[in-house]
């Protein structure tokens, strides 16, 4: 499933209200081309759900999410928001994931952007017996038939 160009429209308005960009900490807002881009190229299974919520809005705006003014677009997305469900927590956690997997962000909360262990870093040892009694449980899968 793809989105219309009126949901990536809304799509890109609402990530944009739910994190805006900071000239502070040099950080992009969560509707940044790029940002959006990685929302839209992944959305997958969850696609379904954010269309879902991407018409609420538009439909709680009375057409057009986009043809709101500012003011009003924060009003219907805080309204929708508090009325909750799942299709809006899909949405959140959707512009959220993409939003904090974006370098530029990993690098201003003073991460190293990337995988953590490609370049040698070393990652300590746990408590290996902790796995024990897991191990000694009989398999919990089914044979095939």
């Amino acid at each position: 499933m793809t989105l219309s160009s009126t949901q990536l429209q809304t799509l890109r308005l609402v990530a944009g209200l739910m994190v805006p960009a900071s000239s502070g900490y040099g950080v992009p807002g969560a509707d940044d081309p790029a940002i959006v881009a990685d929302m839209e190229a992944t959305l997958g299974r969850d696609a379904a759900a954010v269309a879902a919520a991407l018409d609420a809005l538009s439909l709680r705006a009375g057409g057009v999410f986009a043809a709101l003014n500012p003011e009003a677009r924060m009003d219907v997305a805080l309204a929708l928001r508090a009325e909750g469900g799942a299709a809006m927590a899909t949405l959140a956690r959707v512009v959220l994931q993409c939003y904090y997997r974006d370098a530029r962000v990993v690098r201003s909360l003073g991460i190293e952007a990337g995988a953590p262990f490609p370049r040698g870093h070393v990652l300590e040892q746990g408590d290996w017996s902790l796995l024990e009694e897991v191990k000694g449980r009989a398999p919990g899968w089914r044979a095939p038939s």
